[in-house]
């Protein structure tokens, strides 16, 4: 077998033995396939992941930038105690009617609200509001803004809360320091600001599987 075909492989056995896909989820990705959005939405183990981050946080209030059709909204929002709140961030109108049948479907749709418009608009107004914290912010939208969503996640986290970042590896391009690709540019940026906030502890893993190579990293916002 080819290494991606490998990767995949194993993706698959793991999914099957650990995380089987139920039907609530099944049917958030084929109604995703049916709007003819992007497959880009996390994996199930992906998924699974960010559900035990959320757990051992652990996570009553939950920020996702970048919704596509909520699969890994659901995720999340099934990591929540009973009056948690997860707010998510989507730019298209068309993928957050999406979003919004599949939480509805799901039963969550009384628990996560979805807000439509440019994310960094919707983290101004949250800010300006003066949301309550939140535990986990899950950052899976455009990489070029990364650096800046990294930033708002910061002022909008509490201490000890978490911040994931999403596809940090782009196929091992990352290392590329000549590259002058606008995600990449602010991939780095976000990775450096990373490394060099004083308020932020964290790290960055290369991963492989059926969505290829790639990566995301953690950042902890010190207590």
């Amino acid at each position: 077998m080819t290494t991606e075909s490998t990767w995949a492989a194993v993706d698959t056995y793991f999914t099957d033995l650990l995380v089987p896909e139920d039907e609530a989820l099944a049917h958030a990705r084929h109604a995703a396939e049916a709007a003819g959005l992007p497959p880009i939405s996390v994996t199930p183990t992906q998924g699974k992941l960010l559900h035990l981050l959320a757990r051992l946080v652990p996570a009553h209030r939950i920020l996702e930038i970048g919704t596509l059709a909520a699969y890994s909204t659901i995720w999340l929002a099934r990591a929540l105690p009973d009056d948690g709140r997860l707010i998510t961030l989507e730019f298209a109108p068309a993928h957050a009617a999406v979003a919004r049948a599949n939480l509805a479907h799901a039963g969550l749709d009384k628990v996560a609200e979805v807000r439509t418009g440019p994310a960094l608009d919707s983290l101004a107004a949250l800010h300006a509001e003066g949301t309550a914290p939140f535990d986990l912010v899950f950052i899976d939208a455009d990489k070029a803004n990364n650096a800046r969503y990294l930033e708002w996640s910061l002022k909008l986290t509490r201490p000890g809360g978490l911040i994931v970042l999403d596809n940090v590896v782009r196929s091992g391009e990352v290392a590329d320091a000549a590259s002058d690709d606008p995600a990449l540019l602010g991939t780095r940026e976000a990775l450096e600001l990373i490394a060099s906030h004083p308020d932020l502890d964290g790290t960055a893993v290369q991963t492989v599987g059926a969505k290829g190579y790639d990566g995301f990293a953690l950042a902890r916002v010190r207590a």
